[in-house]
């Protein structure tokens, strides 16, 4: 049978994590939960039941892990600690500077319930997150910085859609080229978020909608947009669906540093990077991936919440220790 997959939420993400889930054959998906009306949903898996998300708890049995697709803004910081007491989960929470909290929360609800749950799995935080660690513990003398788009990013999008007023709306991270130029080059400047980046936000509004209170609504929005180049963008519905249909992103994780003695040593650089036709895809397969990471460390008795740096990469794989010895080392 493998592992039993549960799937919480059924937008981009959801969707990508039952394709996913296919592709895993050491993994079956048993559900999907939802808080539409199951029976307006399809999914492609003919064997997984659709079902409200009120039914989950009578599958605490049925279920290895659950995967959480909601958004960080509201779906996660309810649902994360909820339904870790219940399930080992896994969720791709990314609001970076909140995660402190919402990792004691979910720790807490999880060693109640004596599951595990991997937190703020994605690529960033993420994968990003791993190689930033990974960068400053081998060129402790250097800088580390990060370069996101461009691309869409779902939680700034769904953020912007919970505004006031707001029909549709993408955002969009957009590096700025001079400074992606000098860190490549090996500089070490101190930036800003906003010498790095800027935010493009196109925006379908309601008919009567308050346009400036939108825009300034989006543009002071903490976490989000508050510090950062933003621009508000207005578009038409036939413009959104013409040109922001696909959900493209990617991005670099550099760390530029020296190593040797003071004065006369060798500049290293050190890079990560992504180019991504399918952001949620992407993402889906990462939260898979540690899915199966979650059940092996709850089968032994590591409970509570994880986040990628307590995880063992060989954990994530599906093959033997052995094989990964000598296939991949």
């Amino acid at each position: 049978m493998g592992i039993s997959i549960g799937i919480m939420g059924y937008g981009n993400l959801g969707r990508g994590v039952e394709q996913a889930v296919e592709q895993n054959p050491d993994m079956n998906l048993v559900a999907v939960f939802t808080r539409r009306n199951p029976e307006s949903l399809r999914i492609s898996n003919k064997q997984a039941r659709v079902l409200h998300m009120d039914m989950a708890g009578e599958f605490i049995d049925g279920i290895d892990v659950m995967i959480l697709c909601g958004g960080s803004a509201t779906d996660l910081p309810l649902q994360g600690p909820c339904f870790a007491r219940l399930f080992n989960t896994v969720d791709s929470y990314d609001t970076h500077a909140r995660i402190p909290g919402y990792f004691a929360a979910v720790d807490k609800s999880a060693r109640t319930g004596g599951k595990t749950s991997a937190i703020s799995i994605g690529w960033d935080p993420g994968l990003f997150s791993l190689n930033r660690l990974l960068g400053e513990a081998v060129l402790p003398r250097g800088h580390e910085y990060t370069f996101w788009g461009r691309g869409i990013s779902q939680g700034h999008s769904e953020a912007i859609r919970r505004v006031k007023g707001v029909k549709n709306a993408v955002q969009y991270t957009v590096p700025l080229e001079d400074a992606l130029k000098r860190i490549k080059k090996g500089e070490t400047p101190d930036l800003t978020t906003k010498e790095r980046h800027l935010r493009e936000c196109y925006v379908v509004a309601g008919e009567g909608a308050d346009l400036e209170g939108i825009t300034r609504a989006i543009k002071t929005m903490p976490d989000y947009f508050a510090g950062y180049e933003t621009k508000v963008i207005f578009i038409s519905e036939e413009e959104f669906t013409r040109d922001h249909s696909n959900i493209p992103h990617g991005g670099f994780v550099i760390r530029s540093g020296q190593t040797g003695q003071n004065g006369a040593g060798n500049k290293q650089i050190m890079e990560f990077s992504i180019k991504l036709e399918s952001n949620p895809q992407f993402t889906a397969s990462i939260l898979t991936a540690y899915a199966r990471a979650v059940y092996r460390l709850n089968n032994e008795g590591q409970i509570g919440a994880k986040t990628i740096f307590d995880i063992p990469p060989a954990y994530l794989s599906a093959r033997s220790p052995g094989e990964l010895r000598r296939t991949l080392l």
